[in-house]
């Protein structure tokens, strides 16, 4: 088995977004991930974009389990209980998304797991976390935006209205910080030979993503009033005479290629714009500048003038034509492969790329319950108990 994590076993009890697109990382990187279902299947299999007509896939969820085996179970059953505790046992990461006391009200929480699994790392992902007067809301993306201050940052420039980003940012970045975490876990355990308990919430992870650049102005205590807020400006999206592109001076010498592109040497020496400070403390009135100067070309023109300026430039693209960019394809960032009931799907290739164990390539998400049997054999169920457990409704095959 390719990948890093090859010989990592991951019990994967998470829902929707935030668990499986951590555990989906994993199983990029060589984990076997065994996807523990409930006997209807995660709810995201049915969410969104439906992919074929049994109901059992949807885009959402071919994206985010790929490359991972499901088993079906009732772990309110007595039966499933035991099954996924035999599974705990033999594993060396369990991640959880439900709400904060739900494991534990199951029997399951991170005590008795880790009386039963010593080495155990255990991963509990939640909202606002597992304490304060938020712990037990119902907490989706939008709600964790609105409150990291992230729909703030996507405020509209003139009425200063916040507004949402329409991707699952918060969700995905937990999905990645996760990951990570999983990852350094794995290592101290190594070092320690103890397993240990992470605990991820989205609120926590978004002030965190946040801070660096969108935050400056609350870095230094008692200075806030005095700050620049740095997303009060127009954003860097420029139209063009035939599309849209955009474009980023930070340093002298990128504001200086960017004059020299428009054929404005005056511009150059503008005591408004020559220096870093000034471009900033300008930054609007600068952004609307360049707008006038680059609405008069095409954007294949200026991507030319630019690039030898050495000024970084992109076209901005439709979602449509991001496949067909030409960046992309040279690097294979999009795989196809045939996907069972569905046809042929494409998925990005695993980002981070291993010189000496490469990741897997992208492979199909399981079918509920597909792999059910198998993963029951490797417990020492023999077929006999196996058809038993499937006829009480313990496991669905």
């Amino acid at each position: 088995m390719a990948g890093p994590l090859s010989g990592v076993r991951v019990i994967d009890l998470t829902s929707v977004v935030s668990g499986p697109f951590a555990t989906m990382f994993l199983a990029d990187q060589g984990a076997d991930v065994v996807k523990v279902e409930p006997l209807g299947g995660d709810i995201t299999r049915r969410s969104r974009q439906s992919v074929d007509p049994t109901g059992q896939f949807s885009a959402l969820f071919i994206s985010t389990n790929r490359g991972k085996r499901s088993i079906a179970l009732d772990i309110k059953h007595p039966k499933g209980a035991e099954i996924l505790r035999k599974l705990i046992a033999r594993a060396d990461v369990l991640v959880q998304n439900f709400r904060p006391q739900v494991m534990e009200r199951l029997g399951l929480g991170e005590p008795a797991m880790r009386a039963l699994n010593p080495r155990l790392i255990y991963v509990s992902i939640s909202g606002a976390g597992d304490s304060g007067p938020y712990a037990d809301k119902r907490i989706y993306d939008p709600i964790i935006q609105g409150l990291s201050g992230f729909a703030d940052v996507q405020a509209d420039a003139k009425t200063r209205r916040p507004q949402m980003i329409r991707t699952i940012v918060a969700d995905k970045t937990t999905s990645v910080v996760t990951a990570q975490a999983v990852a350094s876990a794995l290592y101290a355990r190594e070092k320690s030979g103890k397993g240990q308990h992470i605990k991820v919430a989205m609120l926590d992870v978004m002030i965190a993503y946040l801070w660096p650049e969108a935050m400056m102005q609350y870095t230094v205590v008692g200075q806030e009033a005095s700050a620049t807020d740095p997303n009060a400006r127009p954003d860097l999206i420029f139209q063009t005479l035939d599309g849209y592109m955009t474009v980023g001076t930070i340093s002298d010498s990128e504001w200086q290629g960017f004059c020299r592109a428009a054929r404005s040497p005056g511009l150059a020496e503008d005591k408004r714009f020559n220096t870093p400070g000034g471009r900033a403390a300008n930054a609007t009135e600068r952004i609307h500048l360049m707008a006038d100067i680059l609405a008069k070309r095409t954007t294949a023109d200026w991507l030319v003038r630019l690039d030898e300026a050495d000024v970084p430039c992109a076209p901005v693209l439709r979602r449509g034509e991001v496949m067909a960019n030409e960046q992309v394809v040279a690097r294979a960032l999009i795989q196809e492969f045939d996907h069972p009931g569905i046809g042929r799907v494409r998925q990005p290739k695993p980002a981070a790329e291993f010189s000496d164990t490469p990741s897997r390539a992208p492979s199909p998400a399981p079918v509920i319950g597909e792999h059910g049997a198998e993963i029951l054999g490797e417990l020492g169920y023999d077929a006999q108990e196996i058809a038993c457990l499937a006829s009480d409704k313990v496991v669905r095959l």
